[in-house]
């Protein structure tokens, strides 16, 4: 199976560590399941200036080293790899980013993960002139059997593989989007991630 995970919110605690750098930053006190908006600045009811430093400041190399691991999310991706299972983590991150989330996956014990920055929201407006490893045209041909994924605004990338599974893994800014199809399953924690692509992976064995 190929397989396709989000880091930010799927694999660490991104949008918890962002809760309080909003407090810390310009003192804008909005707990995690107060964070309805993908869109951060709507979120945090930042203006441009206030959102462009605020990115600036989470993509630095100490603070994105500093994110909490979303509980079991090496754990399965390890019994995946184990299992023979090709892993690839698709982040939004800018290329800029790379080194040191490549260094948190090899940290928390995931060096065999593949690690691409694909520019899935156009954050080109925070990091000036960022690159990203990863073109649209050749992401395009890469093929997924499952995807684990938060944000609604990413959906779109998997439009071009009709029969992808979908985890989303649940957050607040995802509650009352609307599934494209029934190949969405929404999932609340690695363990229910792990049960139901297991479901899957028995019915496609017997399926042949």
């Amino acid at each position: 199976m190929r397989i396709y995970v989000d880091f930010d919110d799927c694999l660490c605690e991104t949008a918890k560590a962002f809760s309080e750098l909003a407090v810390e930053m310009f003192d804008k006190h909005v707990p995690y399941e107060n964070i309805k908006f993908f869109e951060l600045d709507k979120s945090f009811d930042l203006d441009a200036d206030q959102f462009e430093r605020f990115m600036i400041k989470g993509h630095e190399p100490d603070v994105l080293l500093s994110y909490e691991e979303t509980p079991g999310a090496s754990k399965v991706i390890n019994e995946w790899i184990t299992q023979g299972h090709d892993v690839s983590i698709i982040t939004g991150r800018p290329f800029s980013s790379y080194e040191p989330s490549r260094k948190w996956l090899d940290d928390h014990g995931l060096k065999d993960v593949k690690l691409y920055c694909l520019n899935k929201y156009g954050r080109d407006s925070f990091i000036k002139n960022s690159d990203f490893s990863l073109e649209l045209e050749d992401y395009y041909k890469m093929k997924f059997d499952f995807a684990i994924e938060d944000s609604p605004k990413a959906f779109r990338f998997f439009d071009h593989l009709p029969d992808l599974k979908v985890l989303v893994f649940d957050r607040p800014w995802n509650r009352e989007c609307t599934f494209p199809n029934d190949n969405y399953t929404r999932c609340f924690d690695w363990e229910s991630i792990q049960k139901v692509y297991t479901e899957h992976e028995k019915i496609a064995r017997f399926s042949h």
